[in-house]
């Protein structure tokens, strides 16, 4: 209001109360006037003066005054009241309520009855309104037993109390009863009520069709009802419903509500439809954040990070109010473009602002510095976080694991659990990825375990990346339970399953599970042709793999990546047909990287082909400086051909850059610690009893027939030296440890870093016989199921 306005105020209620002819009824109205405008000093003034009060006036005062939070002063001019009405008593009640004061809400509820006074309609509607703002759903439903005892159960004003209650302390059966038994008199606040309510408990296709019989009877929606409707086509994604939504608030004229057209932009935006949230954004007549950071996020839901940043910044360049659900958005599009200089310059805003204490706008940041892979960042501003939520701990528990540090991933799932914080399906995932990388079968036990007992919803990122943790530790039986078990399938699942057979040795049901995906609808993605020909590789299956490498650009339309040629060179390779593999290459729509010469590397070792050996380990040596690889497989391939002189030259050539053959270690994990293990090495507290136990099984398998195959070992040592080299191999010193820890009918789990050698391999095959074990070695390329003498991979690894 304007100084002069004021003034004039001010001198016209003075004049009232000086006036000669001024009634009772003159100066009540003028202090109600006063009030209604918020004057509640003036009010005060004006009632001060007043030699003569009535009722209506000491409840105008109370009213004012309460209303704009004075409740000291409320409660001292109701304690002058020498004759307080019900009316009196509820206009103190209705201010106490109305800024959540429950305890001495109630207190007065109850002492205006043992005083004698009746609490009205509007008594109990302020009341019920108190309780569903504050969740107090037991006060609630002692205000609907006095209801129902004052037969205030069929008052319109009070039913609709009870249905907002009920709705907004999550009990939504309840609120769907009493809006049921309510025969006639259900007016628009009543059905706005129950729309809201449904819309708000989730339930939003209840809410629609509530919203469409509402329509029926005749009840008009206004700006109140159509926020619930659209939230709820917005959770469907009725964009159908929703125009139709639309056209109800133009023709009911509501479409300049600063609230019904950020419902309008957050439907369109959240259902896909961008150009009609512009077009809704561009003709609201004052721009209001909330609909802007519907716009922004709905540009960064459906994959437009750039065009979400350019609405930031004209939001922010037009002095809008940027609040701590801007920044969210934003950071989230940051993350998603990888924009590191901008991510950083948001922060600084962040910090400017004084956001970055609050938790929603800490938990982006974590997000965003964990997927541009600044781990470093993402911890900093999690430990300043004073107060965390499960949001805060999965952004980096999934930064963790998405940038390859699963052992901090889990490190800090198990910190999570100590703070006694409950996890989600999206943290239950990654840590499961985690497991998965890492092979560690009993901690991913204990997750899947405690994931069951959490009584959490099932999830298909969960049950993929269970699929996935129990394939990758070797365990096709589990994996197939759990994909047997999920209430639905898509491509990540059924690709997990078909790369988990291939694996494991079983190519030929790797192809099965393909074409009963096929019959179910659901196609194949570049990742489930990785498997398929993974499968056929390691299969020998080369008709097969040709037909699905040709399958995925002429059904599909995926253009073969530098890995499908690296499968399909390795299987050319397998199967002897290395002129073949070569032609392939050389036809490459794509220039082939390090992963194609490595697998036509890896062929020209296992057939001896040193000429296009040299070839590929001449492109590896441009592409891949730094990799000790393609020398120690080149050099290998020269030692195997009697090359010994070209074999040390390479060697040589190794030294001089500082290469150095990353080191084969073997690790196996008993009863949740890993033990690892390097060959020759002697740094385990039971390493006696390990080598010992290691020298007994060689006599016993070479008495069943095993006999060292030499090439496998040094070259440049004597015959017996090369011999007791091969011994000693770190995953023979794991089968041993193994034999002597792991009881009797259960698996022996081994794993490698490096592809297992073929006299190991061997080695095992008889282990299994004489010992009568289940061994299960996983190496670098694939596993290993050894039982009875026999390899699941057949001896085609």
């Amino acid at each position: 209001m304007s100084g002069q306005l004021h003034r004039t105020m001010k001198t016209f209620a003075s004049s009232i109360i000086r006036g000669p002819k001024c009634t009772l009824l003159d100066k009540n109205k003028k202090l109600n006037e006063l009030s209604k405008l918020g004057q509640t000093d003036e009010a005060r003034k004006v009632f001060d003066k007043m030699p003569e009060r009535d009722e209506f006036t000491w409840t105008t005062m109370i009213t004012a005054c309460a209303n704009e939070g004075r409740l000291i002063e409320a409660r001292q001019v109701f304690e002058e009241v020498t004759n307080k009405s019900a009316i009196t008593w509820s206009s103190l009640i209705c201010g106490y309520c109305k800024h959540g004061f429950e305890i001495e809400g109630f207190e007065l509820f109850w002492q205006m009855q043992s005083e004698g006074h009746r609490p009205s309609q509007f008594t109990l509607g302020s009341v019920l309104r108190m309780c569903a703002m504050k969740g107090l759903l037991w006060r609630g439903e002692q205000i609907h037993g006095y209801a129902i005892k004052t037969c205030f159960d069929m008052n319109v004003f009070v039913m609709t109390g009870l249905i907002d209650m009920y709705s907004k302390c999550k009990r939504i059966l309840e609120a769907e009863f009493i809006f049921e038994v309510m025969s006639y008199g259900k007016n628009h606040v009543t059905w706005t009520a129950m729309i809201n309510g449904y819309s708000q408990n989730g339930d939003a296709l209840r809410a629609i069709q509530c919203f469409s019989s509402m329509r029926a009877e005749g009840i008009e929606a206004n700006q109140y009802t159509f926020p619930g409707v659209l939230s709820s086509c917005a959770a469907l994604v009725d964009l159908r419903f929703g125009v139709q939504v639309h056209g109800c608030i133009v023709n009911g004229g509501f479409e300049a509500n600063v609230f019904v057209q950020s419902s309008l932009i957050d439907m369109y935006s959240k259902c896909g439809d961008l150009c009609s949230a512009k077009q809704a954004l561009v003709l609201m007549e004052v721009d209001h954040a909330v609909s802007w950071n519907s716009m922004i996020l709905g540009c960064v839901r459906h994959g437009f990070p750039e065009e979400a940043l350019s609405l930031f910044k004209k939001m922010y360049a037009s002095d809008m109010e940027v609040d701590e659900f801007t920044y969210p958005s934003v950071l989230n599009s940051l993350a998603f473009m990888q924009d590191v200089k901008n991510g950083k310059c948001l922060h600084c805003l962040v910090v400017k602002a004084g956001y970055e204490s609050y938790k929603l706008v800490s938990n982006a940041l974590v997000d965003m510095y964990a997927k541009q892979g600044d781990l470093a960042c993402a911890f900093s501003v999690f430990n300043s976080m004073v107060e965390k939520d499960v949001i805060s701990w999965t952004s980096l528990v999934s930064g963790c694991a998405h940038n390859g540090s699963y052992e901090e991933a889990l490190k800090l799932f198990c910190e999570m659990r100590m703070a006694e914080i409950k996890p989600d399906q999206i943290i239950v995932a990654s840590v499961l990825s985690s497991c998965s990388e890492l092979a560690l079968l009993e901690l991913g036990q204990q997750v899947h375990a405690d994931f069951i007992k959490s009584g959490l919803e099932a999830s298909l990122s969960v049950d993929n990346s269970l699929v996935t943790m129990y394939s990758n530790c070797g365990c096709l039986e589990d994996a197939k339970k759990v994909f047997n078990s999920m209430q639905m399938h898509n491509v990540i699942s059924w690709t997990a399953l078909i790369v988990a057979y291939a694996q494991n040795g079983k190519g030929k049901e790797s192809l099965r599970f393909y074409d009963e995906m096929i019959a179910s609808g659901i196609e194949p993605d570049f990742i489930t042709f990785i498997g398929l020909l993974f499968a056929c590789s390691h299969t020998g299956l080369v008709d097969d793999g040709k037909k699905y490498f040709a399958s995925m650009k002429k059904d599909y339309g995926i253009k073969p990546s530098p890995d499908h040629y690296a499968c399909m060179i390795d299987l050319l390779g397998r199967a002897g047909k290395i002129p073949e593999a070569e032609k392939l290459v050389n036809e490459m729509d794509i220039e082939p990287d390090a992963t194609v010469w490595k697998a036509l590397l890896a062929a020209c070792r296992v057939h001896g082909n040193t000429d296009l050996a040299e070839k590929a380990s001449t492109a590896l040596f441009k592409l891949e400086p730094q990799d000790a690889v393609p020398y120690v497989m080149l050099s290998n391939i020269y030692s195997a051909a009697g090359k010994w002189e070209n074999a040390a030259k390479l060697r040589r050539k190794m030294n001089l850059k500082g290469l150095n053959k990353e080191p084969g270690y073997s690790w196996i994990e008993i009863n949740g610690v890993v033990h690892t293990f390097i060959s020759e090495e002697r740094s385990h507290s039971k390493s006696d009893e390990i080598y010992s136990k290691l020298d007994d099984v060689i006599a016993l398998i070479k008495e069943a027939g095993y006999v060292p195959d030499l090439n496998f070992s040094l070259h440049d040592i004597n015959e017996e030296g090369r011999e007791q080299s091969l011994f000693y191999h770190s995953e023979k010193l794991a089968i041993a440890f193994g034999l002597l820890c792991v009881p009797k009918g259960v698996p022996i789990r081994i794993y490698k870093n490096l592809r297992v050698c073929g006299d190991c391999h061997n080695a095992m095959k008889f282990v299994s016989r004489v010992f009568d074990r289940y061994i299960i070695l996983r190496d670098s390329n694939c596993f290993h199921h050894f039982k009875e003498g026999v390899c699941s991979c057949g001896d085609y690894w």
